[in-house]
């Protein structure tokens, strides 16, 4: 499970500060003394003061640091009941003030609203401190620390006189409680007033605001404000306009505010490291980490510090980047708060060093749901059925008792995603059902998907129907579960229904669509759905872009789809294998290692479905040289182990003619040796390999029906022929660049080459098809 990074904003750095006891001078007189003789064994007086413990019956304590002491033990219903004595006497003076104030802060710190309402009806019934405006204020603060904002603003309202911590006290109430557009209404209305200046706890809570409706532009139009008060230089300012810019994306915006800043704290480093670690820029991220330690202002990390910079060595893969932070928790201490161990554990599962996740597990004595939400999907990603769920019911049973959540559920499904298992996909769903789960969205829309992958599309339109609030997303859900399973017409009918509700179909609805009728090789309607794209102007979407790829190319028009790909603007890795395949596909040889040397000279680096493309282009060309040099360029990026580029290789070499190579191929060390020799003896049709042809390779199905008898002999630890590859035949950078043709090119072959746009007809080349 992902760990969710505190927003970083100056609500977490209030003005006002928390509720603590005061230190307590202790009055000796009238206090009973320790004897001396018992602590001072001599008869000289020590030069320290001597121990008291205070005589309780004697002395007298004010009402305010009484209630200060019952506050700070939590008895917050022992303190109302001492006020309301006090107020039953009918004595009012500055201690009783004072004692309503804490006992008023106190409230809203352990979100007590009763004792606050309590409170404020003592307040309403004594004149003397009816119209206060410190005790208004805090009645104020409390209610919306409690969650009810809506109180505060009638108290607000019905306050005769205002001043500016009450508008103050109400726009924060309005930002913690996340009602962002009430909160920028009443800032508007304090400007409109013009009896009041915002100052720099107005601005703070109002930059919050902007960032809580993504409007950057309103935020901007507050920055300049401050600009012109002469606030811009506060510190808790320029900390919310750095979380207000990281928040929407600008990154550049952001780094001007920090690097302008005449002060920062250590929260104004925590913003910049949120803001960039939200926007992706995870180098920057690491970049402030490393400054925050050798730079001027020397600042010692906290916990939000790692808990920030945790996530994104895990989204990384930067395991030794998140080393070195767990070694910089534990020696400043912080190891031990449960909100680093988790995201240490969660950065550890998504590294895959589940051993260290598990250590840490294990030793974390205060374990949450977020604890046990970490592991659980640490074993999910890794594929483990029987950690997962045994983690499952460790959690609820036992000393444990832990109930699982949301984040839970979504944790578990991906081992789900299996027809195996989908009697445990069954239960799962069982469980959510019984415990009000799958009223969350995610979840519902997360066990229709599962239904789907499982093949179980029944128990999907069911999850769906039953559903109270049926978004774009659930339908999306259905309508790419059916064209998976291959019925499109049945994804159609969903698509229909969709639509009809009147909801607006998005660019997951239009790919499934259109992976559907490619299913079908329906061109027409495939046609009619590239029309609605084209009007809506939807073409720029990269999934629809592939998704059209797809439609084309399966349909039997490769040179539609290239006029597609002509145009797409951002062309990532997936297009160009989605074309590599379909010229593949439709054979079209030429086509496709053009298309494969202009990918490498841009600088796009292909991966296994690209190189197995080349060589089914070669094995159609039967161009035995060019297969040779696309082998080494697979040995040199280290793709041979693939299976299917294995198996594509031999079978290359063994449409090409060169029996041999294809022998010696298939005794090499891959993913599978026994596919790997099942394709060889498909595509040659020879007499089953020889034990000694046959080291490594595991007995399976395929091979019982040519290969009689199989002896499992370790390979060699470097193979000949691999070598003699690697050093006689194309290199890298003669494949990417625009060369001659090797010595032992025939000048009577025209066939394009990888290298220079000539290939040879090689010795055992056999038949070049044009």
């Amino acid at each position: 499970m992902a760990v969710v990074v505190p927003p970083l904003s100056c609500s977490h750095h209030r003005r006002q500060p928390p509720f603590r006891r005061p230190t307590q001078k202790w009055n000796t007189q009238n206090s009973l003394h320790i004897p001396q003789a018992s602590l001072f064994p001599s008869t000289q007086t020590p030069q320290t003061p001597s121990l008291t413990l205070t005589n309780t019956s004697t002395h007298q304590f004010s009402l305010h640091q009484k209630i200060t002491h019952l506050c700070h033990s939590a008895k917050l219903t022992e303190a109302l009941k001492l006020l309301q004595q006090e107020f039953e006497n009918g004595s009012f003076d500055s201690d009783q003030k004072e004692a309503m104030g804490v006992l008023l802060q106190a409230c809203g710190h352990q979100k007590d609203v009763n004792i606050g309402r309590e409170v404020h009806k003592i307040v309403q019934k004594s004149t003397q401190f009816r119209d206060d405006f410190v005790l208004n204020t805090r009645i104020i603060t409390m209610y919306s620390m409690c969650g009810s904002p809506s109180e505060s603003r009638s108290v607000f309202d019905q306050l005769k006189r205002k001043n500016l911590y009450q508008w103050n006290a109400l726009i924060s109430g309005y930002t913690r409680n996340e009602l962002w557009f009430e909160a920028m209404s009443m800032f508007c209305e304090l400007l409109v007033m013009m009896e009041f200046k915002p100052d720099n706890f107005t601005l703070p809570c109002v930059i919050k605001a902007c960032g809580g409706i993504l409007d950057v532009g309103l935020g901007q139009a507050v920055h300049g404000m401050a600009v012109k008060m002469g606030l811009i230089g506060d510190v808790f300012v320029g900390n919310a306009l750095i979380a207000l810019y990281g928040k929407c994306g600008f990154a550049e915006e952001a780094g001007k505010v920090f690097e302008n800043m005449p002060e920062r704290n250590l929260v104004s480093w925590n913003s910049i490291l949120s803001g960039f670690s939200e926007i992706g820029f995870s180098q920057e991220s690491f970049n402030v980490l490393r400054e925050m330690f050798i730079g001027e202002d020397g600042m010692i990390p906290d916990d939000v510090t790692l808990v920030t910079v945790l996530p994104v060595c895990a989204r990384e893969g930067k395991v030794e980047m998140g080393m070195m932070v767990h070694g910089l928790a534990v020696k400043s201490g912080l190891s031990e708060e449960l909100m680093v161990n988790n995201a240490l554990m969660d950065m550890y599962s998504k590294c895959g060093f589940l051993s260290e996740a598990q250590m840490l597990f294990d030793t974390n004595g205060g374990k949450n749901v977020v604890s046990w939400n970490s592991m659980i999907g640490g074993y999910s990603r890794s594929g483990d059925v029987d950690r997962t769920f045994g983690l499952l019911r460790k959690m609820q049973m036992g000393s444990v008792r832990m109930k699982a959540d949301e984040v839970t559920i979504l944790n578990v499904l991906p081992v789900c995603l299996d027809k195996s298992e989908l009697l445990t996909l069954e239960e799962l769903h069982g469980y959510s059902l019984r415990n009000g789960l799958q009223c969350d969205e995610l979840v519902a829309n997360a066990f229709i998907a599962a239904y789907a992958k499982c093949g179980a599309l029944s128990p999907a339109e069911n999850v769906l129907y039953g559903m109270e609030n049926k978004t774009v997303s659930s339908w999306n859900a259905l309508v790419g579960g059916y064209a998976q399973n291959g019925d499109p017409s049945r994804a159609l009918e969903v698509y229909r229904q969709m639509t009809d509700l009147g909801l607006n179909p998005d660019s997951f609805s239009i790919g499934s669509l259109l992976l559907a009728f490619a299913h079908l090789k329906s061109l027409r309607h495939g046609k009619e759905i590239h029309g609605f794209v084209l009007r809506n102007v939807l073409e720029t979407d990269s999934f629809i872009a592939i998704s059209l790829l797809s439609l084309y190319i399966q349909c039997g028009k490769p040179f539609f789809a290239q006029v597609l790909f002509d145009r797409m603007e951002h062309k990532n890795l997936v297009s160009w294998n989605a074309m590599l395949a379909g010229y593949s596909q439709n054979e079209l040889p030429d086509e496709a290692l053009n298309l494969f040397r202009q990918m490498v000279s841009n600088g796009i680096r292909p991966y296994e479905i690209a190189i197995t493309s080349v060589f089914g282009a070669c094995s159609q060309l039967s161009a035995l040289q060019l297969g040779k040099e696309t082998h080494c360029f697979a040995l040199k990026a280290h793709l041979t182990e693939d299976i299917f580029v294995g198996c594509s290789m031999i079978d290359m070499y063994a449409k090409c003619g060169s029996i041999e190579l294809s022998r010696k191929v298939s005794i090499l060390p891959m993913a599978s040796a026994a596919s790997s020799s099942n394709s060889h003896n498909s595509a040659t049709k020879l007499t089953p390999l020889t034990p000694s042809q046959h080291q490594g390779s595991m007995k399976d199905a395929a091979t019982e029906n040519g290969v009689a008898d199989v002896v499992d002999k370790k390979p060699p630890s470097i193979d000949p022929f691999e070598w003699h590859c690697a050093q006689s035949y194309a290199d890298p950078v003669q494949f990417l660049k625009e060369k001659s043709t090797c010595s032992s090119t025939s000048p009577a072959d025209t066939r394009t080459s990888i290298s220079n746009g000539k290939h040879p007809v090689e010795e055992g080349g056999g038949h070049t098809s044009t």
